[in-house]
């Protein structure tokens, strides 16, 4: 069990990110949860990571996040795997938009996925949960008590 001293560590790492992310490999997803400003931070770190030359190479990638598991890359096509998110950059700018606009409409509580409209084949699927504007992301890790 992590000592409180890690546990406030990993509740300031959520707290800066500013969404939850999980991967449910029993049900084949990436689960992204936040308010309506933490989903734009993901559209923003992918648009943000897909608009940096560097990454323009295949196999480039970032990770992300206080267990440092979410990773976003670049590869030769638009895949979601329990690896990585990851594909050309253009599709990954695509992505990033495509979430801009579905948390736009969004209400609390939706589910909204992913995959068919980014990478339709993927074993995985990426699912943004919509929550309100007062969701702590560390309240949705089960790894870090709060205190």
């Amino acid at each position: 069990m992590p000592s409180e001293t890690t546990n406030e560590a990993t509740r300031r790492e959520w707290r800066k990110l500013g969404f939850f992310y999980d991967r449910d490999d029993s049900a084949k997803e990436w689960k992204i949860v936040g308010s309506r400003e933490g989903l734009r931070t993901f559209a923003h770190i992918i648009r943000r990571y897909a608009s940096n030359p560097e990454n323009n190479v295949l196999s480039g990638h970032d990770h992300y996040g206080p267990y440092m598991y979410l990773e976003i890359g670049t590869w030769s096509e638009s895949q979601i795997t329990n690896h990585w998110i990851a594909g050309p950059v253009d599709n990954l700018l695509k992505l990033s938009s495509t979430v801009e606009q579905l948390i736009a409409a969004a209400s609390v509580g939706d589910r909204l996925p992913l995959r068919v409209a980014f990478a339709q084949a993927s074993p995985y699927d990426l699912v943004l949960e919509m929550r309100d504007d007062t969701f702590d992301p560390p309240s949705a890790d089960s790894n870090c008590s709060q205190p």
